[in-house]
């Protein structure tokens, strides 16, 4: 089971014998504190990132340090140094050690590639990591369920 699935699960341990009205009042009540917390912790970065994807990119830009990049056409950039080379298109947010493809989140050819490029790493990001999306992704409420006698 995923953690979310072992979290409901725990949630309504005492709950399960409920009438279904008051079991989705549970269930309301305890999701709309998640997504209070997390909208919360959402308004109070202070970085462009969420906290997980800033703590991974933080690294990758000192290991970017002292690459040798070499622009190849506008976009399209050659990053040597280190164990492994990379051609990082800036525009299509790609580059062929595929860690960019898959994390969405620059790799450390690419944040070579924007400095060379004089491009923030930030706007190579993608934008389900930004701090709006976060805070956007939880401004929603989650209303209470009523039955229909009241």
């Amino acid at each position: 089971m995923t953690n979310m699935v072992e979290s409901l699960n725990n949630m309504l341990v005492n709950a399960r014998d409920f009438p279904y009205v008051a079991l989705l009042d549970v269930i309301q009540e305890k999701m709309s504190k998640w997504w209070n917390d997390r909208w919360i912790i959402g308004m109070a970065l202070t970085t462009p990132l969420t906290s997980s994807r800033e703590s991974r990119l933080r690294p990758r830009f000192a290991q970017s340090n002292g690459r040798h990049t070499s622009q190849l056409n506008p976009v399209t950039y050659h990053v040597k140094g280190g164990e492994l080379e990379g051609v990082v298109d800036i525009f299509n947010k790609t580059c062929t050690c595929k860690e960019f493809d898959i994390d969405k989140l620059p790799c450390v050819h690419a944040i070579a590639a924007a400095h060379h490029a004089q491009v923030s790493v930030y706007s190579l990001v993608s934008p389900y990591y930004i701090k709006e999306y976060y805070v956007l992704a939880y401004s929603e409420t989650i209303y209470p369920v009523r039955s229909q006698s009241q």
